[in-house]
């Protein structure tokens, strides 16, 4: 399964894909907002298979997509979307891209087409999201595609020696055509 945009080929993950998820998760950009301090070789590949296997389950629940440049087909990051268990009409949404590849509307390009699959293709009434709260960047994808923030979780989140809040963004599916409409990348 695969999903063009303008600029992007969302596709399945591939066995050598870990190769480029590591170079990316070892950045120390990408590490800030996760509770490791480094990724290693036999984790990246746990992490690319865990999204093969999904590639198998029946019915498919969980969709991951790693995000290729369509000019050249360099690997920059990845984006899913998942049912939430034992609830057929809502999921949730995640991405995430290699540094060297934020600020040019990447994650929102690839984020639109993961919940316009999610609305389109399969069929739900809501997707939700959460970031870290001191993530402007990803809270920011998420407006952009009209999310709306549902919520911010104080200090739930403890990791690399603090207490992080996070925000809980939504939204339904009557609000996505208004909102695809009108968001910018």
């Amino acid at each position: 399964m695969q999903i063009t945009t303008e600029r992007l080929l969302l596709r399945e993950f591939g066995a050598d894909d870990w190769r480029a998820v590591l170079d990316y998760q070892r950045d120390p950009l990408y590490l800030r907002y996760y509770p490791w301090e480094d990724r290693t070789e036999a984790e990246a590949r746990a992490f690319v298979e865990m999204f093969r296997d999904w590639q198998f389950e029946q019915p498919r629940r969980r969709f991951q997509f790693a995000i290729t440049r369509r000019e050249d087909g360099e690997l920059i990051g990845n984006c899913g979307i998942r049912r939430k268990p034992d609830n057929e009409w809502e999921a949730d949404i995640g991405y995430e891209l290699a540094p060297g590849w934020w600020g040019r509307g990447y994650a929102t390009e690839a984020a639109r087409a993961v919940v316009d699959f999610g609305f389109g293709e399969l069929g739900l009434q809501r997707i939700s999201s959460w970031c870290i709260a001191d993530n402007v960047g990803s809270a920011r994808v998420l407006e952009r595609l009209g999310f709306r923030k549902e919520g911010r979780l104080r200090r739930n989140e403890y990791f690399k020696g603090r207490w992080w809040d996070t925000l809980l963004y939504a939204m339904l599916a009557e609000e996505w055509p208004i909102a695809a409409k009108s968001a910018d990348i």
